[in-house]
């Protein structure tokens, strides 16, 4: 019997953000003087946002292009393969910068060597090339998460059926890196503050589909960095006070789906193709 809804796990973020958009808005401009809007049109934007995510509607985002392109690098990295997605190229230092700030420095202008870029020096970074947007990521960044996740599965898609009082639901998603006893998500983002991801759901989608098919996986990690300084969140998944949790969220969801049926064009998320 196929389920009555599908929600992936980001989705179900989505949701937490709209249902707490108050907050969030006094987070960021409660004590502004001059706020881009007030909570009222905030909710509204919020409100559009997840009809138009529940919907596929496309949009662009640097930062999450930003996200894509450093978590396709590092999973290169780990199976030691090129990708098919992102361009990447080395970043090397050139014997021009070891003397730029040098007064003794040679007259490079007089010596052509110096004014060709084949001479490489160090290793600095990669320049991750996506959707025309180029990222440049420090090597000892790389280096740092693909050493930490060596050996991992990549990008293991997941799925379970989840009872709730509307029905069935499929929750799925796509793991980042399986470790054999732990589950990890790769976060980028331009600022971190303590226990940022406390309350996504990825953190209690994957483990509960993993246990459902039979791996009994509880540590999770959200592994962040801000591409100056690495952050680890890590949670158990508790059966007995998680799984409640989860299905009270997605019958939270359900009755925003229905009250709300006549604005969603993509049927996928009702279980129909």
């Amino acid at each position: 019997m196929k389920p009555s809804y599908r929600f992936y796990a980001t989705l179900l973020d989505a949701f937490n953000d709209y249902l707490n958009s108050d907050a969030i808005w006094n987070k960021y401009w409660g004590f502004s003087e001059n706020p881009p809007h007030d909570p009222e049109e905030f909710h509204e934007q919020q409100f559009k946002e997840l009809i138009d995510r529940i919907n596929r509607k496309p949009f662009d985002s640097e930062a999450a292009d930003r996200g894509t392109a450093f978590n396709e690098v590092i999973d290169c990295m780990i199976e030691n393969r090129k990708s098919d997605t992102v361009i990447v190229e080395r970043v090397y230092s050139s014997e021009v910068d070891f003397y730029q700030d040098d007064v003794n420095a040679p007259d490079i202008d007089s010596m052509p060597q110096y004014k060709s870029k084949e001479i490489k020096g160090k290793l600095l970074g990669l320049n991750a090339t996506l959707k025309n947007r180029t990222f440049f990521f420090p090597i000892a960044l790389c280096r740092e998460f693909a050493d930490y996740f060596k050996g991992a599965l990549t990008q293991q898609r997941v799925e379970a059926v989840l009872p709730t009082c509307f029905g069935d639901v499929l929750v799925y998603g796509l793991i980042d890196e399986l470790m054999p006893t732990s589950v990890h998500d790769i976060k980028t983002t331009g600022r971190y503050s303590a226990f940022k991801f406390k309350n996504h759901f990825q953190h209690l989608v994957y483990p509960y589909a993993l246990m459902q098919n039979g791996s009994d996986v509880r540590l999770f990690e959200y592994n962040i960095t801000d591409f100056k300084e690495t952050y680890t969140e890590s949670y158990t998944f508790v059966p007995e006070r998680d799984i409640p949790i989860l299905t009270t969220h997605c019958e939270e969801f359900i009755r925003f789906l229905e009250d709300n049926r006549e604005l969603i064009t993509d049927r996928k998320i009702f279980g129909l193709e």
